[in-house]
């Protein structure tokens, strides 16, 4: 399973990196970013449905899941 972003739909709210720090980040403008290659490794399984839950802009999805 692995996390993405879809950029164009961001705003940078930072929902997914405050609720999911290891797998989302902000870059230089504020916009959420996934890290590394976005595998949701054991046990964040929680925190990567609760980031795309509440993306006020659906922008946060996961896929292969």
């Amino acid at each position: 399973m692995h996390v993405a972003i879809d950029a164009s739909r961001c705003q940078g709210h930072g929902r997914c990196f405050s609720i999911a720090s290891a797998l989302f980040e902000s870059d230089e403008l504020g916009n959420g970013v996934v890290i590394a290659d976005g595998t949701v490794g054991p046990g964040q399984e929680h925190h990567a449905h609760m980031a795309v839950a509440n993306c006020p802009e659906g922008a946060v999805s996961i896929e292969g899941a």
